[in-house]
């Protein structure tokens, strides 16, 4: 299921200026696929979360892993590091698949302190500091896997 499929307010049915690849309801894109640039499944997304000071979106929470649940990892993918992949309906992370799994990451019961300087420059080290991660794009429409 993708974002177009829980689009239950209807916002993206018009093909006009409404909704669409650069304004996006939130709700839709919890459960969206996350792959990166050669078409492996990382994970879908379980929640964004939002940075009250600023206004803005400051992390996808990424699970990757597991069977029904259980040994799931969740991992908080810095917003800008994502890139939305409007013709399959998916987001990449240019992250290779092996390297994820040894990315700073968390369970549903002992979530990170999100508030500590620590933590926040163990993730921007990992997925690449700056509003435009080293090797990814800045959040865009249109995009497409590099192998396509």
């Amino acid at each position: 299921m993708n974002h177009m499929d829980r689009d239950t307010l209807g916002m993206y049915k018009s093909s006009g200026n409404g909704p669409g690849p650069t304004l996006m309801g939130a709700k839709t894109l919890i459960g969206d696929d996350v792959s990166n640039h050669n078409d492996e499944d990382l994970g879908d997304i379980k929640e964004i979360m939002l940075d009250m000071r600023s206004g803005e979106v400051a992390y996808a929470v990424l699970s990757f892993g597991g069977i029904l649940g259980m040994g799931e990892k969740l991992f908080a993918v810095p917003w800008h590091s994502l890139t939305l992949d409007t013709v399959n309906k998916r987001f990449l992370l240019d992250v290779d698949k092996d390297r994820l799994k040894n990315a700073p990451g968390f369970d549903k019961d002992h979530w990170p302190d999100m508030n500590s300087a620590d933590w926040r420059n163990e993730i921007n080290n990992f997925y690449g500091a700056g509003a435009t991660s080293a090797g990814s794009r800045p959040m865009s429409g249109g995009q497409q896997p590099s192998g396509a």
